[in-house]
This record gives C-alpha cells, sequence and structure tokens, in this order.
C-alpha cells in the first residue's frame, strides 16, 4: 500500500517516532522512504543511527519530499510551524495530523491544501497498542483514505468516524484515557505500599490485574456493569471497596475530567 511512497514526519517527537517506529516494524515501508524533521541535531542523530532514515532540520524541506505529510508537533507550535509551508505540498499529497485540537480547517487554510487527515492516537502507539480515531476532509480520495488507515494502523488499532466533532471527544477518552490509567495504577500501588507489599509486588499485582481486567472484559463482550456485578458479593472485599469508591464520587470526578479534556481540545483548536 504505501511501498515507494515518501514520507515526511514534521516533528519527531514521541508520538512522530512512533509512527516511524511502527511503519518500519510492520515493514509498511523501507527506512529510505522516510525523511524525519526536527529542530536538535542531536535528535537527529538519534533517529537516523536508531532506524537509518533520512533527517533534516528543514520543515519545508520534509513538506515538499514528502507524499504523506504527517504533522505531530505540539499544538502550542502550530502557529509557528504551519504558515511557512504554505503551498509546499502538492495537490495529490496528503496531510495527516496527530495534533490535540487542530481542525482540518485550520491546516487547510494554512496550508492551502484540502487533503487533510485529522487524527487522535494515544501513548501506547509507542508500542503498537494505541487507540487512534481519525477523520478525513472531503477531498482526501479513497486511495488517500487507504493510506491515512495504513499509516495509523501502524499504531495499533486505528477507528475511522466521519463526524470531526468526535475527535474532540475522543482527544478525552483515548487520547487522554491512558493518563486516568496511570493515576489510577500509582493509587493502588501506593496503596499496596501502605499495606505492608513492597514497591515491586505491588507493581506486579496491579499491571497484571489491569491488563487481565481489560483482557477479559475484551474477550468476554460483556457489559462492565455485569462483570463488576459478577465480582462483587454480598458483604464482601469488593462491595466494601465500591462502596468507598462511590462515596467519594468516583464516577463523578471521572467524568468531569474528561469534560475539562474535552473543553481543552476544543480550546486548543480554537487557539489554532
Amino acid at each position: 500500500m504505501l511501498s515507494d511512497l515518501p514520507i515526511a514526519v514534521i516533528g519527531a517527537g514521541a508520538m512522530g517516532e512512533a509512527i516511524i517506529g511502527g511503519l518500519l516494524r510492520n515493514e509498511l515501508v523501507a527506512a529510505d522512504q522516510i525523511l524525519a524533521s526536527h529542530p536538535r541535531e542531536e535528535r537527529r542523530r538519534d533517529l537516523a543511527h536508531r532506524y537509518h532514515i533520512h533527517t533534516t532540520h528543514d520543515n519545508l524541506e520534509a513538506a515538499k519530499w514528502g507524499r504523506v505529510v504527517i504533522f505531530a508537533v505540539k499544538p502550542q507550535q502550530l502557529r509557528r510551524v504551519l504558515p511557512p509551508l504554505r503551498g509546499a505540498i502538492r495537490d495529490e499529497d496528503l496531510v495527516i495530523s496527530v495534533i490535540a485540537g487542530a481542525t482540518i480547517a485550520a491546516f487547510a487554510e494554512a496550508l492551502d491544501h484540502l487533503a487533510v487527515v485529522r487524527s487522535m492516537p494515544n501513548t501506547p502507539a509507542q508500542i503498537g497498542c494505541g487507540m487512534t480515531v481519525w477523520t478525513a476532509a472531503p477531498a482526501v480520495t479513497e486511495r488517500q483514505r487507504s493510506w491515512a488507515a495504513t499509516v495509523l494502523g501502524a499504531l495499533g488499532r486505528e477507528l475511522y468516524v466521519d463526524n470531526e466533532t468526535y475527535l474532540d471527544m475522543a482527544t478525552a477518552i483515548n487520547g487522554t484515557g491512558p493518563a486516568y490509567v496511570f493515576l489510577m495504577m500509582e493509587a493502588m500501588i501506593d496503596a499496596g505500599v501502605h499495606l505492608g507489599l513492597s514497591r515491586r509486588i505491588a507493581e506486579e499485582l496491579v499491571q497484571q490485574t489491569m491488563l487481565g481486567s481489560v483482557q477479559y472484559a475484551i474477550q468476554s463482550g460483556m457489559h462492565p456493569a455485569q462483570l463488576r456485578n459478577a465480582v462483587t458479593s454480598p458483604g464482601g472485599t469488593s462491595a466494601a471497596a465500591l462502596s468507598e469508591l462511590e462515596r467519594g464520587g468516583l464516577r463523578t470526578v471521572l467524568a468531569d475530567a474528561i469534560w475539562a479534556a474535552y473543553r481543552r481540545s476544543v480550546e486548543l483548536g480554537r487557539q489554532g
């Protein structure tokens, strides 16, 4: 699908590297098809050594080089990064954004280019276990959609949606979601240590419990409430624990956090 297709990655930080690594790990492209741009020479040397790809400090060179041009810079950098690239991308080429809050309209206007895909991956993409939600502008052809699905699928699972407003919602769930999970892991581990477990044992118990619970939920196909009820015996330890979680407002706090992430994603889009 991507054979002999030049891929440019503008902003080769953690997520940019995840894309590069995923494409190469899945043998979707050869190393010499990738050009990554980054302002720091040390970072460019590291990427070239690790992946044997081309690198540059010049975003304009990358934009002109790629048939698929992937933007992975921080949202606050867009106002500086996009204007110098206006008109540099050919009409038949594809732009893919993996930037929180950045709208298709913002890219199309800044670059004077209509074929834009907006996506929201998450940090597990760095090990090929990500969840990426994406959508495409009307100008994106079926062939270009296939390119996008292949690139984003290299990060793990990809899900196309036909409404761009879903991307800000997805940012609050899958994009920010790992932070919620990591915080819960941290709290559970610390509680285990407080009980008297060593940190190593507490970490292993929490990590495998979370991993196994998610895998079980996926394979069972059951509603989370059914799964929760199945492990909650009357008067048992789970019932006592869940009573405290409900009393502490866990559901409300988590919902408030997701709404806060959603509002921030919308705000970032307006700033761009």
